[in-house]
C-alpha cells in the first residue's frame, strides 16, 4: 500500500484510510427537537466558527484481498463535494482497482460519486453493497409520489446509482458485508441505514454513516435530528443506542460527516455524549 499523507489507522486485517470528497452547506436550521439558541451555543462552546460546510468523508479499505470503499462522496452532485476522485490515486487507488463499495445509505452525498454525468459507473470493477429495504424505499413508486419537490432529485440519483451497478448489485438484510466487517443496522435516518463494524484483536471500527451531521451538537444532544431523517424519532433513538455502544465498548468510529481527520472516539458526558477525534 502507498504511503500518503491522509489519515489511517489499521484494524483487524484492514487499513482503513479517511478520504475527504469536500464539502456541502449546511445550516443550523436542519436541526430539529432542540432549541436554535442551545444548538448555535453549543457549537460556539467546542471552538467551531463556521457550521455551514458540512463536511463529506468516504474510506478506503485494504484487507482480505479486498480494495473497498465505505461510501462514495457527493461528486459534485449539487455542487457538493467531487474531491474524493482526485484523492484516490493520491492513495495509491485507481477507481478500477475498487472491488467493493459498502454504501451506508443512498442520499446523494454517499451515492452521487457512483457516476458520471451520463448516469454510468465510475467504479467498472465494484460491487455495490447495501440494505435490501434502502433499495426497496428508493426503488418505490409510491414513496416517490408522495416525496417533496426537492426529495424528488434524491430519488432520481439514488435510481441512477442502482441502475447503473444493477448487474453487480448486493442486498442485505443481515450478514456479513465483507470478511471481518459486519453489518450493523441504524435504520431511522433512512430505511436502511447501515453500519460497518470492523473488527479486530485489538480495537473494533464502527462506519457509522449519517448517525451525526452535526457532530458536537448531536452527541451532547442525541435527541436533536435533522429535517432530513426519514424517521426522526427512529434516527434520534438509533443515535443514542450508537453512541452509547461506541463509549461503552470503547470503538473507534468513522462518518461521513465527521471533519477532515475522519476518526473519531465517543465517550459520556454529564447530559450526553463528547465527540473527540484522533490526532
Amino acid at each position: 500500500m502507498t504511503e500518503h499523507p491522509f489519515p489511517h489507522v489499521t484494524i483487524g486485517n484492514y487499513a482503513i484510510t479517511a478520504l475527504s470528497d469536500g464539502y456541502l452547506t449546511a445550516s443550523l436550521d436542519l436541526l430539529v427537537n432542540i432549541d436554535q439558541d442551545e444548538a448555535s451555543e453549543l457549537h460556539r462552546r467546542s471552538g467551531s466558527h463556521d457550521h455551514s460546510p458540512m463536511h463529506i468523508n468516504s474510506y478506503l479499505l485494504h484487507g482480505n484481498g479486498h480494495v473497498a470503499l465505505v461510501d462514495a462522496g457527493a461528486g459534485g452532485v449539487k455542487q457538493w463535494g467531487g474531491e474524493l476522485e482526485e484523492r484516490l490515486p493520491l492513495a495509491g487507488v485507481q477507481r478500477s482497482d475498487v472491488d467493493t463499495i459498502l454504501l451506508t445509505h443512498a442520499h446523494p452525498d454517499h451515492i452521487g460519486g457512483l457516476t458520471d454525468i451520463a448516469g454510468r459507473a465510475t467504479f467498472p470493477n465494484a460491487e455495490l453493497v447495501i440494505d435490501d429495504r434502502e433499495v426497496a424505499f428508493w426503488r418505490d413508486d409510491a414513496n416517490l409520489a408522495h416525496a417533496s419537490e426537492r426529495a424528488r432529485g434524491n430519488f432520481q440519483i439514488a435510481r441512477r446509482a442502482l441502475d447503473a451497478y444493477a448487474d453487480r448489485l448486493r442486498s442485505f438484510t443481515a450478514n456479513e458485508a465483507l470478511p471481518g466487517i459486519e453489518a450493523v443496522p441504524l435504520h431511522g435516518h433512512t430505511t436502511g441505514h447501515t453500519g460497518y463494524l470492523v473488527g479486530g484483536p485489538a480495537r473494533s471500527m464502527l462506519f457509522w454513516g449519517d448517525t451525526v451531521h452535526f457532530p458536537l451538537i448531536q452527541a451532547a444532544r442525541p435527541e436533536a435530528s435533522v429535517i432530513l431523517d426519514n424517521d426522526p424519532v427512529g434516527a434520534a433513538a438509533s443515535r443514542l443506542k450508537t453512541l452509547e455502544m461506541a463509549s461503552a465498548e470503547h470503538l473507534l468510529v468513522a462518518g461521513a460527516h465527521l471533519n477532515e481527520r475522519g476518526f473519531a472516539r465517543v465517550a459520556r458526558s454529564k447530559n450526553g455524549y463528547v465527540i473527540t477525534y484522533e490526532d
